[in-house]
Formats: structure tokens, C-alpha cells, sequence
């Protein structure tokens, strides 16, 4: 698998293995346990959880998670700009196994909270730094470059896989905590394996970005008043937002809702100042404007994909038959047939990119995000007959369930791999990081709409299920053919990128 590829990608193979196996365990169960009856006196329950209503549940979700991918930009920016690649990565690593561990130790909600902190703090800089490198490892580009990140892609699912079964086994059939505790030993293991194998990366990722371009002999002449009056400009917006009412902050979901806000407002400022105050070249700005158009559509995409973890989880909880030969699998193994199917498919469609791209067929990066999304989508139509079904017979067959991670796993590597790799050759090279943050800030704003969307179901009230998976399909579809009506003119401006 690796023959045909730099050795490092191969240590960054198995370092992402195991921050996934951590990061997706985690997920299997989170929502689950906030929203498990909470131990009370008398009660005598075997496995307590926090108790939390599914709207308040939904919120927290959603908060964590996009804080997870919103703290990739300034993660880039340090590594860009003081630490390096390499460093950033093994901080982050050290913050995420310090996060779960203090997940694993039961006791009061502010050490729930600070540990959640930390997972979000160092994946924000282990992320995007990682996949910065494995960019890095891959000069000439093309369609190599996206079979090598469809490579990585597998080391994510693997430990995705091996994370969501065991996490959550534990998790659910024996303590919570103990399921957290789980996550902290794979973090743990991620951490020696990179610094044991980082020799195969060379000198990659050891010097900031921005250092590396100055020894090169480039001045960058990005201009800071230009940022300072864009930043006076976003504050005044989010001022008034306030002041009418728009922003609201009294509970866990209104907190939820104004960070949308903001998260979308500093990522729309953030773009501005680049366009017109980071000293780039015209060509440079084109390719950031496809960069942007690429943040809509991941944020789109993964507003339906993530709620594996949060709606989709609860459906599989409350609303799936999961027994078979006489025993019930623990919810979270649903979650497992995503990055089953990523591993067998990855180097499957790895290849038939390489290949299309040899008889000059290889689909462009926006009609590959299109198709994307309107796969998405038809995971959530087959929802749709699901929840119809609930309201008729209580619980349906894994099936559905089963179909719709089918489709959007095929749709996860049709746009999440590709859209990796087009960013890293896409940003200008003192951006490279904060670009790649970007990109997950992209993931940061999905994952906070899922968790609203699954605060959003009542489970009392079923016939409100079909409605809301309906407003996804609608959403993906129209996303989809968007972006397949303006990939002609979004190609242009991507250079030779999918040469």
C-alpha cells in the first residue's frame, strides 16, 4: 500500500490512526452519555450518565465538536508562524490524551468540561498540521497526491473503527469512563510512534512556514491596516447582532447558535482580509476564492455527515432493532460501518482517480464535491423513509441505517480527501496551516449545525423525524448541483491542481 509512496506517509499514516481512534471513540459516546440518566439517590443504575436534556445535549455536541475543527486555524497559525509542523503536532497530541484522561476520572461537570477543553485545544493543533505535512510530502502534486491522501484517509478510519468498537463497548456495556480511558491509551500510543518514526519525514515540517519562506529571500507585505479595519468592521457587526436580539446567550443552545454565528462572521472577516490585506499575488487570490467556495461546501457536507454522532446516534439508540442472536450491540457500532467501508474503498477509489486521470477523465475538485454532497443527501432521503417507518411499527431493521453510512461514506471520499488535498496545493505557502485551518473551520461549522439539528428532535415525538431529514436532502441537493453548475468556472482558477 505504501510501495509507491514517501516513507513518511506511513508515520503520518498511523499517527492520525490513532488521534482518530481517540477522537471517534470519544464521539460514539458522548452523546450518549450526556443524555444517559444521571445517578440518583435510591436509583441504583448500573452505568449513570449526566442526565441532560437532548436539546442541552445537542448544544454541547455541537459546541465541542466545532470547537474541535474551529481551533485548527489559530493551530495553523502557531505552526505557520512559530512552532513548525512537527512540534505542533506533538503538543497536540500531549493536550488530547491530558483531555481524556481527565474524561476518564468520574466526578464533577467542570472536569467533564475542562477535559473536552483540552481534546478541542490539542486536535486544533495536531490537525491541520498533519495533513499540512502529508501535502508537503507530495511536491509534484496531481492525482498521486490525492491517492496518497486517500492512503491517509484509511489510517483515519481505521482508527475510527477500532475506536468506535471498543470505546464503545465499554463505554456502553461497562462504564463510560473506563470508554474515555480508552481513548487517552491511543493517544498515548500515536505520541510514541511519531516520535520514534519522524526521522522518514526528513526535514518536512521542522521550520514555521513563514520563517522557511523568509530564508527563501520573500518579503510578504500583508497589509495590517487593512486587517485592523476588517476586524473594527466584524466587531461592530457581531455589537449589533447582540443589541438587536439576534444573538442570544442564555442557555446551552442559545450559546450554541451565537457561536455559529460568530465561527461564520470571523470566517467571512478572516477571508476578507487575506483577499485584500495578506499581500497576495492575483493568482493567489483566485485560488483562495476557490478555497472559500470549498469551506461552503465542506461546511454543508459535514452539517449532514456528523450527526452519525449525534442524530443519527440517537436513532440508532432509541429507534433501531440492534439485536442479533439474542444480544444488543452497543448503539456506537452502527457508526463502524462508515470506516469499514472507507478502508475498503479508499485505495479502490485512490486508484480510480490515478487511473481517469491517465485517460484525461479524472473529474475536476467542484464536480467531485458536488456529487459529494448530493450523496449526502440520498443518505438522508433513505432516513426520511426510515423515520415514516418508525411512526408505523416503533423500530426498523439496521438496514437503513446501514445504507445511509453506505452512501455517505462513498460521498465522504469523493469530497474529504480530495478537498484535503486541493487545499494544501490551493493556499500560498505562508497560509499553508491557517488554509488547512480553514478547511476544518469548514468541519467546525457542520458539526455545530448537527448538534443544533439533533437538539431539534423530540423523542417524544416521532412524527417530527421525517421533516427534519427531509430539510437535509433538500439542502444537499441543491448544494450538490450549485457546485456542478459553477465547476467550470471554479476550475479555471485552480491552476493545474487536478493535473
Amino acid at each position: 500500500m505504501f510501495k509507491e509512496h514517501p516513507r513518511g506517509l506511513q508515520t503520518l499514516f498511523l499517527t492520525e490512526m490513532w488521534e482518530r481512534f481517540g477522537y471517534y471513540g470519544m464521539r460514539a459516546i458522548l452523546f450518549l452519555f450526556m443524555t444517559t440518566e444521571a445517578a440518583r439517590e435510591g436509583l441504583g443504575l448500573a452505568n449513570p450518565g449526566m442526565g441532560l436534556t437532548t436539546e442541552t445535549a445537542g448544544a454541547i455536541y455541537g459546541l465541542y465538536t466545532a470547537a474541535v475543527y474551529l481551533l485548527t486555524l489559530p493551530g495553523g497559525w502557531l505552526a505557520d508562524n512559530i512552532f513548525g509542523q512537527r512540534k505542533a503536532i506533538w503538543y497536540g497530541g500531549i493536550l488530547i490524551m491530558i483531555g481524556y484522561a481527565l474524561l476518564a476520572v468520574p466526578g464533577l461537570p467542570a472536569v467533564f468540561f475542562l477535559g473536552l477543553a483540552f481534546v478541542a485545544s490539542g486536535t486544533g493543533l495536531l490537525k491541520p498540521n498533519i495533513s499540512t505535512i502529508v501535502g508537503d510530502l507530495y511536491p509534484e502534486g496531481g492525482a498521486k497526491r490525492d491517492a496518497g491522501f486517500s492512503i491517509f484517509y484509511m489510517g483515519i478510519n481505521i482508527g475510527s473503527f477500532l475506536g468506535q468498537t471498543l470505546v464503545s463497548y465499554f463505554g456502553e456495556k461497562v462504564d463510560w469512563h473506563l470508554g474515555f480511558g480508552l481513548a487517552a491509551i491511543g493517544m498515548l500510543f500515536g505520541l510514541l510512534q511519531f516520535r520514534l518514526t519522524q526521522g522518514t519525514l526528513g526535514e518536512i515540517g521542522i521550520i514555521a512556514k513563514a520563517k522557511e519562506r523568509a530564508q527563501e529571500g520573500h518579503t510578504d507585505s500583508g497589509n495590517s491596516t487593512v486587517g485592523l479595519i476588517i476586524a473594527a468592521i466584524t466587531v461592530v457587526f457581531l455589537a449589533s447582532l447582540q443589541v438587536m436580539g439576534y444573538i442570544n446567550v442564555t442557555d446551552a443552545r442559545g450559546i450554541a447558535s451565537a457561536v455559529g454565528i460568530i465561527i461564520v462572521t470571523a470566517t467571512h472577516a478572516y477571508f476578507a482580509y487575506i483577499l485584500f490585506g495578506g499581500g497576495l499575488s492575483h493568482d493567489e487570490k483566485k485560488k483562495v476564492v476557490v478555497i472559500y467556495f470549498l469551506f461552503i461546501g465542506a461546511a454543508i457536507f459535514w452539517s449532514g455527515f456528523e450527526q452519525a454522532g449525534s442524530s443519527l446516534n440517537l436513532f440508532a439508540r432509541d429507534y433501531t432493532d440492534r439485536f442479533m442472536f439474542g444480544w444488543e450491540l452497543p448503539a456506537g457500532w452502527l457508526q463502524n460501518v462508515n470506516p469499514a467501508l472507507i478502508v475498503i474503498f479508499a485505495p479502490v477509489v485512490g486508484a480510480m482517480w490515478v487511473r481517469l486521470a491517465a485517460k484525461n477523465l479524472n473529474p475536476n475538485t467542484p464536480v467531485k464535491f458536488g456529487i459529494g454532497l448530493i450523496l449526502m443527501a440520498m443518505g438522508f432521503l433513505v432516513m426520511y423513509y426510515a423515520a415514516q417507518l418508525v411512526e408505523a411499527t416503533t423500530k426498523v431493521g439496521m438496514g437503513w441505517l446501514v445504507m445511509t453510512y453506505f452512501l455517505h461514506s462513498i460521498g465522504e471520499l469523493t469530497l474529504s480527501p480530495v478537498g484535503l488535498s486541493a487545499t494544501t496545493k490551493l493556499a500560498p505557502k505562508q497560509y499553508a496551516g491557517q488554509m488547512m485551518g480553514i478547511w476544518f473551520v469548514g468541519a467546525s461549522v457542520g458539526n455545530l449545525i448537527a448538534g443544533l439539528f439533533a437538539g431539534e428532535i423530540d423523542p417524544n415525538n416521532v412524527a417530527s423525524l421525517p421533516s427534519l431529514f427531509w430539510s437535509v436532502v433538500q439542502l444537499g441537493v441543491g448544494a450538490g448541483i450549485v457546485f456542478l453548475v459553477i465547476s467550470p468556472w471554479l476550475h479555471k482558477w485552480t491552476g493545474d491542481i487536478d493535473k
